[in-house]
């Protein structure tokens, strides 16, 4: 007789949680351990770019290496994120003889702890184990997000779970040949809309960029496949034909690929160039706005981009080129002269040759000025200053990417 599990939140705030291996499984699970406050000690040989990001900002620790037995000291959890069942067998071995619990994505009943199904929704969590099968507890998941959502379909009825039966977890439908262009929002994972959250559990493969939320990733139901299409600056990348290949070459296979990025498709996310190359290949491709970072930034950290007696309008900029560079086409003279408020995305390696061309062609320097980074998240950070002075404080300030950059009399607006 099989014993069932015993359900039990783990406070894991501060205390060490070891995760081995760093590919797809490992970028998935590591965001939620991270949203719970856990210490993180990754150990693998070689990372994806999404969890080298996370590396690279501070937010876990990384061993190089394989696994050594030294690695699970002072651990209060142990996730295995590998697909070599010897590999993953030594490491739970080790987790048995030091009674620490492990978590095993290639093998389930070899675990001493399984990761549930999990919807959040404001601060209640709600985590489902479906006895062992993970298509189960998805579809019982997703069944209590819709519920928690509290949203009414057009006919007056409450929704209901689509795609799948709570029961047996067999889908109701083909789910083929196509992509889905879906807006993540700016970081925080409640802000995808509804219609991208729906996709995103229909999905056969997502391929997911470094700014998408990671707690998104741990929603997804455990057959998914997950590319890891992460262009992190001055970083390992994918070249965007071959994202563009691999949109086309799954749909084309019979799957249902959700593109998942950052913000919104088209705000400097190079959605168009997807939707044409998923056109010119036969490729029916549904676009889902999401909410973009050049308007949430500045709203999550207490400024209107547009505010009456203030602005009358707000432009929107990438500086990922410095003004001079030869292929850029921003008009910075002319965005100098402009009354309202600029916000600059893809701007801090060049903020100080921007800002410079801006008050060299007639913008105050005194012109107030606010960094805002990883916006919406519980890393949220926010710099105020001005115009002259901004680009010598965020660097005293060791602000990094992904941030956005507000000009203008609106970053004092609601100043009381």
């Amino acid at each position: 007789m099989t014993s069932n599990p015993y359900p039990l939140g783990l406070r894991l705030h501060g205390r060490r949680v070891v995760v081995v291996g760093g590919g797809a499984v490992a970028t998935r699970r590591v965001p939620a351990l991270l949203d719970a406050g856990a210490d993180v000690l990754l150990v693998a040989p070689e990372l994806t770019p999404a969890l080298r990001a996370r590396v690279d900002a501070g937010r876990l620790h990384w061993v190089s290496r394989r696994f050594v037995p030294e690695d699970l000291d002072g651990a209060w959890l142990v996730q295995v994120a590998v697909d070599d069942p010897m590999a993953a067998a030594s490491v739970s071995a080790v987790a048995a003889e030091r009674r620490i619990f492990c978590v095993r994505a290639d093998d389930r009943t070899a675990a001493t702890a399984w990761t549930p199904a999990v919807t959040r929704h404001g601060p209640v969590t709600v985590a489902v184990l479906g006895g062992g099968d993970p298509r189960r507890a998805m579809t019982v998941r997703d069944a209590i997000r819709d519920l928690l959502a509290v949203r009414l379909a057009p006919d007056g009825n409450a929704p209901t779970p689509s795609r799948a039966d709570a029961s047996t977890g067999t889908t109701a439908g083909p789910r083929a040949g196509r992509v889905a262009l879906v807006g993540a929002g700016p970081g925080d994972p409640e802000l995808i809309t509804v219609k991208g959250w729906r996709l995103l559990t229909e999905a056969d493969v997502v391929v997911a960029d470094r700014l998408v939320p990671g707690l998104l990733l741990d929603e997804l139901r455990p057959d998914v496949e997950l590319v890891d299409a992460s262009k992190i600056p001055y970083g390992p990348s994918r070249a965007q034909e071959e994202i563009n290949q691999i949109l086309v070459d799954r749909a084309l296979a019979g799957a249902f690929v959700v593109r998942l990025k950052g913000g919104d498709p088209y705000v400097f996310g190079r959605g168009g160039e997807e939707l044409l190359a998923c056109a010119a290949a036969g490729v029916p491709v549904t676009v889902v706005p999401g909410v973009t970072s050049s308007i949430a930034a500045p709203a999550a950290a207490g400024i209107p981009v547009t505010h009456r007696g203030v602005a009358h309008e707000f432009t929107v900029v990438s500086g990922h080129l410095a003004p001079d560079a030869p292929a850029s086409l921003v008009r910075w003279d002319a965005l100098a002269g402009l009354h309202g408020t600029l916000v600059i995305l893809m701007g801090l390696k060049n903020l100080a040759a921007i800002t410079a061309t801006l008050i060299a062609h007639g913008r105050s320097p005194q012109t107030p000025a606010a960094v805002v980074q990883e916006a919406t998240t519980g890393t949220q950070r926010v710099l105020r200053s001005t115009l002259g002075e901004v680009a010598a404080d965020l660097l005293a300030a060791d602000l990094r990417p992904p941030a956005v950059v507000v000009v203008g009399d609106v970053v004092d607006a609601l100043d009381s």
